[in-house]
């Protein structure tokens, strides 16, 4: 079993956190004259001149409901990113530790990395773009804090084996981070089920992607208690601000609507990858369970120029391990589809 707090940095250990003027007080009073805020209001709405809920506890009473998790099991940061940063700053030594990543896959995990001086170890995907269980292995030292798991991933749309996931889980020490950024979209279940099986999983998730709110900054990590005590003691005081704490409130009490954009996007998703695939242009593609199509296209590049000028912009992931000629592409709404795939057609024989 996995003791959490080994894993720590010394002085995340030692740290005694910051102490906002919301975090002193807690009770009921009409008259707040302790955190040097505006007393008058603010030319907005009287209501920002305060300072936001530290804890973001409201949202977190619903996403228990939506979850089944209890509050002490969730945080909530500015973005997912931050919840990768704070990741690193609490658990990896700059200088000394090292993490696994899985290229081809999300860039944040290796940028971050760079910018709090923590060794990158690489374990491609398999030309199926299967996680390398054996290459992971060879990579692991005593210094390997966290390895990084996106599921699905991106840019490939595929989600891993469960079988393989859990053989990392039950073999590994320090702590696995699956990001499941794309999971509502996917017909695999989410990991945070077994959060209570495993002390050194962390999931991450995001109501950037199925929930339509990217332009809100708000991501979400599941863990066991002392990973999210952690966390919760070296981020900002306040880094969910009020404004988002609302509106995403809002968004929480939705969440049919929610449910039928991501029955709309999947099936979409699926007509379009049939559509593209017809094209003589395409080589292959990729199954998906995510909101995108990763497809191999004879000279990628090229088609990736064309569009940029007809005002259609797709990501050119050609450069990406594994990804030759490769470009990835968000399901749009019908009309941008369609748009697409006559430009497309025409492009891919010109």
């Amino acid at each position: 079993m996995t003791d959490i707090t080994l894993l720590l940095r010394d002085n995340i250990r030692k740290l005694v956190p910051y102490a906002s003027a919301r975090d002193e007080f807690s009770g009921s009073a009409h008259i707040f004259l302790d955190a040097n805020e505006n007393s008058i209001g603010s030319p907005i709405t009287p209501a920002y001149n305060r300072y936001p809920d530290p804890h973001q506890v409201k949202i977190k009473e619903r996403l228990m409901q939506i979850k089944g998790l209890p509050p002490q099991h969730i945080f909530l940061g500015n973005g997912s990113d931050e919840c990768i940063d704070l990741l690193y700053r609490a658990f990896c030594n700059p200088g000394k530790d090292n993490v696994i990543i899985h290229p081809p896959t999300y860039g944040m995990y290796e940028v971050s990395a760079h910018i709090n001086d923590v060794e990158v170890r690489r374990a491609p995907l398999t030309e199926n773009f299967d996680l390398d269980l054996a290459a992971i292995e060879q990579l692991v030292d005593d210094h390997t804090k966290i390895i990084w798991i996106c599921s699905p991933n991106n840019p490939t749309g595929n989600a891993f084996s469960r079988v393989d996931v859990e053989m990392i889980l039950n073999n590994f020490d320090g702590l696995v981070v699956i990001d499941e950024a794309y999971i509502n979209f996917s017909r695999q279940q989410s990991f945070i089920r077994e959060l209570t099986e495993y002390p050194n999983l962390v999931v991450l998730q995001t109501l950037s992607k199925a929930w339509g709110l990217a332009g809100l900054r708000l991501g979400m990590a599941f863990a066991g208690e002392p990973v999210i005590d952690v966390m919760n003691r070296i981020k900002p005081p306040y880094n969910i601000g009020q404004a988002t704490q609302e509106l995403v409130l809002e968004a929480l009490n939705q969440t049919e609507k929610v449910n039928g954009m991501i029955r709309e996007i999947v099936g979409m998703r699926n007509e379009l990858a049939e559509q593209i695939g017809r094209l003589s242009s395409v080589m292959n593609v990729y199954p998906s369970e995510g909101n995108f199509l990763l497809v191999k296209i004879k000279e990628a590049r090229r088609i990736y120029g064309k569009l940029l000028k007809e005002g259609i912009v797709v990501r050119d992931r050609s450069s990406a391990p594994g990804c030759a000629d490769c470009l990835r592409i968000t399901v749009g709404t019908r009309e941008q589809n369609e748009k697409l795939l006559e430009t497309l057609s025409v492009l891919g024989t010109a």
